[in-house]
């Protein structure tokens, strides 16, 4: 009688599979609601969002296939959502605060809160994420050199956007009152909103299908099914304290580079992990400083990577993993630090160093260094064909690290970025430049047994006064290679004159150019895999 009980309590494992699908399958049908009405290229072209579904209780159970550095923070922003607000039917609360869960200002979250029926609590929530092209701040696109947050631009707590599903016209306006471009703003913030009552209105349509109950009774066996998951991979790895350590080239305020350390300690036995950050340089004065919810979300992304492509992505993921991460350093970084680069570019260092370290316990399964920054690229001016004032962003890609069974891939956003890079039509139509060249940086992977994917060449002529401002790293160093392998070739910056001088650009830096003037980008191949083998 007890083996039945106890066999009747386990998951049905064809039933769990199916509401996967069906979790899995909302996040993405709000993502394809939110691009396909949003107003800005930035959205519309690189797909710089994500959307989520949480259960009743914040968790998040199911995240659409769109930015890992969105994704795995974002349950922290619906926390502070919940606990700040008393969200009711129809209540979207709206927020950008890095201190809050978020990540960098210009990622403007929207959290809404689904009811059954006429019950008090919600039984989900729904959450979409969105990079906006500006947020206001002392540079076009919000991505500057900033010392501290209030710089940086319009720093949003959790406040109500919709109440009793009304828009609160008072918080738009202050809102749009503090960017750059207002009218793409309120597009934006309208397709996010849309995204959020498309996801809701399907949960509500799932429960009255299924039951709330059988809902109820696969959400907790999803979170439960992905602890699992990770704990049979950790069983898998060999018990032991693995150290990595990698650099930042320098925050754009000092020279001098910055350390990421990590010391990965598993316990095969116990099948749990901690992810160690001390070591770990303190925050810095420039912007490159990560808050914890950066941190969170780059250890999220580097364990889901050690599953099969259909382990749920869900709460129960981290239950095995103990995170370090010391205040007030670059990986935990305290108000009022300036953090528009932790998001993109620290990010991408940390999961470098914890690849680094799994690369010890696992040498046959990790990659070498893919490029290693996000090359944000930022230009605001007025148009000429408008008169209106434009902010364009774009993060290009580069060389993806060599597998240690194939070479890299070319020319694509990876690890904590997955969007794409803006196309030349759409970039042309939408802004005053011209498109000079674009295209492979040919021979910039490192060598190896298997290659590192090469960079990209991005060069862009502007055809009006503009401020330019350009925030990337791997200017130093080049990506690491594995096994042997060579590094990739680091990244440049050329500001092209019209007048026919050239000047190399730092990392980070911003200045004004005219009319003709072109900057060009050459982004980092990623490091090579095994000893040379081959040309």
């Amino acid at each position: 009688m007890r083996s039945r009980t106890l066999a009747a309590r386990r998951a049905n494992p064809v039933e769990l599979s199916v509401f996967q699908n069906l979790f899995h399958s909302i996040a993405e049908e709000m993502g394809a609601a939110l691009r396909r009405s949003a107003f800005s290229p930035n959205i519309k072209e690189r797909r710089d969002y994500s959307c989520a579904v949480f259960d009743g209780e914040g968790n998040v159970i199911a995240m659409g296939d769109h930015m890992p550095v969105h994704l795995g923070s974002m349950p922290m922003s619906v926390r502070a959502a919940v606990d700040s607000l008393a969200l009711g039917p129809g209540d979207v609360a709206l927020l950008n605060d890095p201190f809050a869960g978020g990540t960098h200002l210009p990622d403007v979250t929207m959290v809404e809160g689904v009811f059954r029926g006429r019950e008090r609590q919600p039984m989900f929530y729904v959450a979409t994420r969105a990079h906006h092209s500006d947020i206001g701040g002392t540079f076009p696109g919000s991505m500057g050199l900033c010392r501290e947050i209030y710089q940086e631009g319009l720093r949003i707590p959790p406040v109500k956007l919709a109440r009793r599903g009304e828009m609160d016209a008072d918080v738009l306006r202050m809102v749009l009152a503090n960017v750059r471009t207002p009218v793409e703003r309120e597009g934006d913030l309208t397709a996010q909103l849309g995204a959020c009552r498309i996801g809701s209105r399907r949960l509500v349509e799932l429960v009255e299908k299924y039951g709330a109950a059988r809902v109820e009774r696969n959400m907790r066996d999803l979170l439960d099914y992905s602890e699992r998951f990770l704990r049979a991979e950790l069983a898998k790895l060999p018990s032991g304290t693995f150290s990595a350590e990698d650099f930042l080239d320098d925050d754009g305020v000092s020279d001098g580079p910055i350390r990421i350390a990590v010391t990965l300690r598993i316990d095969a036995k116990r099948r749990r992990a901690e992810v160690d950050f001390t070591g770990t340089d303190p925050e810095v004065k420039g912007s490159v400083n990560a808050v914890y919810a950066i941190t969170y979300s780059a250890v999220f992304y580097t364990f889901r990577c050690l599953l099969a492509d259909d382990a749920p992505a869900t709460a129960g993921l981290l239950r095995p993993i103990k995170l370090v991460a010391p205040e007030r350093t670059v990986v935990n970084a305290g108000p009022p630090a300036a953090v528009a680069g932790g998001n993109v570019e620290t990010s991408q260092r940390i999961v470098d160093v914890l690849l680094r370290a799994l690369a010890q316990a696992a040498p046959g399964r990790v990659p070498a260094a893919s490029s290693g920054t996000m090359n944000n690229l930022s230009v605001g001016g007025v148009d000429p064909r408008s008169g209106r004032p434009f902010a364009y962003y774009e993060t290009i890609a580069g060389g993806m690290g060599a597998r240690p069974t194939a070479d890299g891939l070319s020319g694509v956003h990876t690890h904590m970025t997955n969007s794409l890079n803006t196309p030349i039509e759409a970039l042309e139509y939408a802004y005053p430049f011209r498109v000079r060249a674009y295209g492979y940086r040919e021979g910039s992977g490192g060598k190896g047994k298997f290659r590192g994917g090469d960079g990209l060449v991005r060069e862009i002529e502007l055809l009006t006064e503009s401020q330019v401002t350009l925030l990337a790293d791997r200017r130093r160093r080049g990506p690491y290679g594995l096994a042997g392998g060579e590094p990739g070739a680091a990244g440049k910056g050329l500001l092209i004159e019209a007048k026919g001088r050239t000047e190399t650009l730092p990392g980070k830096c911003t200045f004004r150019v005219g009319p003709g003037d072109a900057v060009r980008i050459e982004t980092p191949g990623g490091g090579g895999w095994g000893a040379p083998e081959r040309d």
